[in-house]
Parts: structure tokens; C-alpha cells; sequence
């Protein structure tokens, strides 16, 4: 065997070579290692399945591992954590809001201390300025002889009217009584009143003050007001057309003054009255109508005149006297009111009924 002699540096060199392929395989061999172990973890992250004995063998690779990157898995951090459960104790500690129930109305009978004093109020005040009108009518009744000398002088110089139709309508208005004159007013009155219903914007602002409801907000005005509002044509016609014929005679009992001032406080006490019934019973709603005041009208009439002979419009051949004809009014007024009848406003009926008499 013959020996080669190599020289100290090549000798060096290629140990060092030597050295670093070992380093290299060992490189290798500790790269495939850790992969290894990288793999066997992540499989069982992720729930990666080997294959059958018999199958072809290697990972199931899922779709993150596409081209040879693997889409790390994202780490819940613990300052998200904290405030995610900070974000569940508020809501849990939050007050829980219940819905809102629907509205309903006040039954209270409290709610009828301004009613009650308002009707009180008027009523005085009423028959206090009525009495004062009277005084004063009295009082102007002296001069009346000097007003008639005026009146004839006047006439003299005064221009006489031209036109038939004039000349009907003044006629006409000198043709009635003292009663019905002021009764005119009254019916002009309710006929405004009427042709307002009939305007659509005006709906909401009638309803709320020409209707009388214990559960309105607004409560003392419309008690007067509703007394001069009508919503049907064939109820302002039966009402006005009592009135009208009762007029004479109350004015006649009572004089004009008193007149006026009895048929105002009879509104406001009828509505007041049906106030106290409607609470009562829980039947609230509203009402309009003059039917309270003109039984006021019509009882005091029957009382004063009980022999008085009467008829009804539709059947004039049957005569009744009045006394009888309160009576029969006033018991189907209170059998209405106790079965509970709501096609009209018993209690306003029977409250200006007892305020008539």
C-alpha cells in the first residue's frame, strides 16, 4: 500500500469540510424532527386524521395548508376576554325595562273636585248676573213711557223699508213672543255649532271642547259647550224643536233673565251629573247634546203647569197632561240608567230633570 503524502493545509481543509456536512445533516436531521412534533401537535388541534393501514399513508391535510403555509390560529387575547365579560355583567346588572302598558283612564272621583266647583261657580254667577240683568230691567221700565213718545217720534222720521222679503222677516220677527226671540238666539246658536262639526279641520278642536268626558283632560269648559253642540242633523232638529215650543211658557213662569240663566246651569249640572255616573261606572265616553238643559226646560214647565195639555209631533191626536208626561220621562230615563241603556245620556236627562223641578 503506498502512502500519499498530503500536506498539513489540505489535511486541515478537509476535516473542516467533513465537519460542516455532518453539521449540515444534523441541521437536517433536527429540521425534519421539530416538524415533525409541529405536525403531530397541529393534528391534534385540528383534529387531523391519519389514514387507514392499507390507504396511502401522509396527513389529511385540511385547506390551511395549501402550498405549504399553515394559517396560524388566532389567539383570544385577555384583555379581550376581560372586557367581553365586563360587556356581560353590565347587561346582566342592567335594570330590565318593562314594556309600557297601554293608557287608562283616570276612574278617580277626584278628578271631579274642579267639575264640582266649576258647576258651583257658574251656576252662582249665572243667577247673580241674572239678577242684576232683572234689577236693571226693572229699573229701565220708568222711562219706558219717555221711550215710547221717542219711539213713535222716531218712526215718523224714519225711511220705511222697501222689499217684500224684508218687510216678511221684520214682521216675523215682531209676530213672536219674548220667549221665542230669545230662543232664536239659542237655535242660531246650536246651528253654528253644527256647521262646524261638518268642518274637518276643526274635528280634533270639537272634540275636545264641545264633547263632555270625565276621562278628557279637559274637563270644566266643555260642560258648557257641549251643551250647544250636535253631531246629527235629526237631533239637533227634535231638540230645538222642544225648546222652541216650551219657550214661551218658561219665559211666561220665569222671565227672561232667570230664563237664560236656568237653561246655562242646566247644561253644566247635567254634564256634571253624567260626570258622577260615567266614574261610577266605568262607562266613560263622551256626550254632547242641549237634551239636559231642555229637560230642565221641560220639567219646570210640567211642574208649574201640571194640567197642561200635551202631544206628541207624529201623533197629535193623542193628548197626555204634562204631569204624567214628566213622569213617563223621568221612569225611562232611570230604567235606562239602570240596565245601562247607552243610546242616550240618561244621567244628563235625569239631572236636569230633578234641577227643573
Amino acid at each position: 500500500m503506498k502512502v500519499i503524502p498530503i500536506s498539513s493545509q489540505t489535511f486541515i481543509m478537509k476535516v473542516i469540510s467533513l465537519q460542516c456536512e455532518i453539521g449540515s445533516v444534523k441541521g437536517q436531521i433536527m429540521a425534519w424532527m421539530s416538524r415533525a412534533g409541529s405536525w403531530a401537535v397541529w393534528s391534534g388541534a385540528t383534529g387531523a386524521v391519519l389514514h387507514q393501514p392499507g390507504a396511502h399513508r401522509g396527513f389529511l391535510l385540511p385547506h390551511q395548508q395549501r402550498c405549504g403555509f399553515r394559517k396560524a390560529l388566532k389567539k383570544v387575547e385577555p384583555k379581550k376576554e376581560a372586557e367581553q365579560a365586563e360587556l356581560v355583567q353590565k347587561k346582566d346588572m342592567a335594570p330590565q325595562v318593562e314594556p309600557p302598558t297601554p293608557h287608562q283612564p283616570d276612574r278617580s272621583f277626584g278628578r271631579l273636585v274642579k267639575p264640582l266647583v266649576f258647576t258651583v261657580g257658574f251656576t252662582g254667577c249665572s243667577f247673580g248676573g241674572a239678577a242684576i240683568w232683572q234689577y236693571e230691567s226693572l229699573k229701565s221700565r220708568v222711562q219706558s213711557y219717555f221711550d215710547e213718545v221717542r219711539t213713535d217720534w222716531l218712526d215718523k222720521l224714519r225711511p220705511q223699508k222697501h222689499g217684500d222679503f224684508r218687510k216678511e222677516i221684520n214682521q216675523w220677527w215682531n209676530s213672536l213672543s219674548e220667549g221665542q226671540k230669545y230662543v232664536t238666539g239659542i237655535i242660531a246658536t246650536n246651528v253654528l255649532v253644527f256647521c262646524c262639526w261638518r268642518v274637518p279641520s276643526l274635528q280634533r278642536s270639537m272634540l275636545k271642547y264641545f264633547t263632555s268626558n270625565p276621562a278628557s283632560k279637559t274637563l270644566c269648559w266643555p260642560m258648557l259647550l257641549s251643551t250647544f253642540s250636535h253631531y246629527s242633523l235629526f237631533h239637533m232638529a227634535a231638540n230645538m224643536y222642544v225648546l222652541w215650543s216650551f219657550s214661551s211658557s218658561i219665559v211666561n213662569i220665569m222671565g227672561k233673565e232667570q230664563f237664560l240663566a236656568m237653561y246655562l246651569s242646566a247644561g253644566v249640572i247635567s254634564s256634571f251629573v253624567s260626570y258622577v255616573c260615567k266614574t261610577a261606572t266605568g262607562r266613560l265616553g263622551p256626550s254632547l247634546g242641549a237634551s239636559g238643559a231642555i229637560m230642565t226646560v221641560l220639567a219646570a214647565v210640567c211642574t208649574k203647569m201640571p194640567e197642561a195639555k200635551l202631544a206628541i209631533i207624529f201623533l197629535p191626536m193623542y193628548t197626555f197632561t204634562a204631569g204624567n208626561a214628566l213622569k213617563v220621562i223621568v221612569a225611562m230615563d232611570t230604567a235606562g240608567l239602570i240596565m245601562g241603556w247607552r243610546f242616550f245620556d240618561h244621567a244628563a236627562h235625569l239631572g236636569g230633570a230633578l234641577f227643573g223641578m
